[in-house]
Formats: structure tokens, C-alpha cells, sequence
């Protein structure tokens, strides 16, 4: 083999191992759920809900993935409460007119912990505070996650730890996310 063909032949490894550091995974809304809990001092647990949003897994170069998530606080809603609705978007919580985004962005991981489980950490931005959280993914249901079934994420974070303070003696600090997630099924 001469040095024409070999160098021809790493050309085109490169440019594959390339194409593939570039491939996502868009994330599909017809099947995706991202949710959290509040609970109020009263015993009360509210449900909530971001209906919209935007994401993707994107296979790195190295074999790992990695998770992009927006979220819109304009849209986040709490389940058949619109005060409520409107307080979370309001100046105490989100306060969605400066803040429109709750941002996630995983560390990369390797593709088996959708199918095994375990724990995913990565920089989670609200109200432009950006901080290290981890969440914790369930064993997967199905032989393909996230193309045949959910895969299922939960954690929970501080609003303290995001400058979201108000109302301290109505609503616990404690907030509970809860995602399942469903990528397009083009992306196969």
C-alpha cells in the first residue's frame, strides 16, 4: 500500500468520524413531557409544566453524547392554576420578560446510561445563573430509548440557588423536574 492510498483512506476516516461528531438528534414536542412539582405550605402539591421548548442529543466526536435543552419560562404554566401560572412567570420565580430561558446543558455521557440508568450532571442556567446539577435517568423500558420509549429524568434543585426567592413561606424551596423524553423518529 502506498502513502497516496493510505493518507487517502485516513482522509476519509477523518471525514466520516467528522460527520458523525456533527449528527443531533432533535428532540420531538409530540412526545416529550418536561414537568416539575412545587409544594406549598399548606400541603398543596402543584404541578408544572414547560409546553414549550427546544433540544437536542448530539453525538460527540468520541462516541459520547451530550443534551441541549431550552426551555420558555414565557410559556411555563402551573396545571389549572393560572394565578399561580402567572406568579412562576412573574418577577418572584422565572420572571420570563427579562429571563425567557431555563437552560440545560449535559457534561457528555456515554450513550449506555439512557439504557442502564444512572446519574447525568450538566450546567443548568435560570434567571442567568448558571449552576452544576444532577439528575438522575431511569433504566430504559425498551432496547431503543428514546426512539420506543421515554426516556425518564428526574432531580431536584434549589430556587434559592437561582436568585428565585419570593414567597419562601408559601412555596418550598424544593423544586422537583421531571422529563421524559422522546427524540424524532427521522433521527434513527
Amino acid at each position: 500500500m502506498n502513502f497516496a492510498t493510505v493518507s487517502g483512506s485516513l482522509c476519509v476516516c477523518a471525514l466520516a468520524a467528522a460527520s458523525l461528531a456533527a449528527h443531533a438528534a432533535d428532540i420531538d414536542p409530540q412526545h416529550t413531557q418536561i414537568g416539575f412539582t412545587l409544594k406549598t405550605r399548606w400541603g398543596q402539591t402543584l404541578q408544572g409544566r414547560f409546553p414549550r421548548y427546544s433540544g437536542s442529543i448530539e453525538s460527540l466526536d468520541d462516541g459520547r453524547e451530550r443534551v441541549r435543552l431550552r426551555l420558555s419560562s414565557n410559556d411555563v404554566e402551573i396545571v389549572g392554576h393560572p394565578s399561580y401560572t402567572g406568579m412562576t412567570r412573574g418577577r418572584g420565580f422565572f420572571e420570563a420578560d427579562r429571563f425567557p430561558e431555563v437552560e440545560f446543558v449535559s457534561e457528555p455521557y456515554a450513550s449506555a446510561l439512557v439504557a442502564d440508568g444512572g446519574k447525568l450532571a450538566g450546567q443548568l442556567t435560570i434567571r442567568d445563573v448558571t449552576r452544576r446539577e444532577t439528575f438522575t435517568i431511569q433504566p430504559s423500558a425498551c432496547a431503543r430509548p428514546a426512539i420506543d420509549c421515554d426516556v425518564v429524568a428526574s432531580g431536584s434543585v434549589r430556587r434559592a440557588d437561582y436568585g428565585v426567592d419570593r414567597w419562601v413561606l408559601a412555596v418550598s424551596d424544593s423544586v422537583r423536574f421531571t422529563l421524559r423524553l422522546r427524540v424524532r423518529q427521522d433521527a434513527e
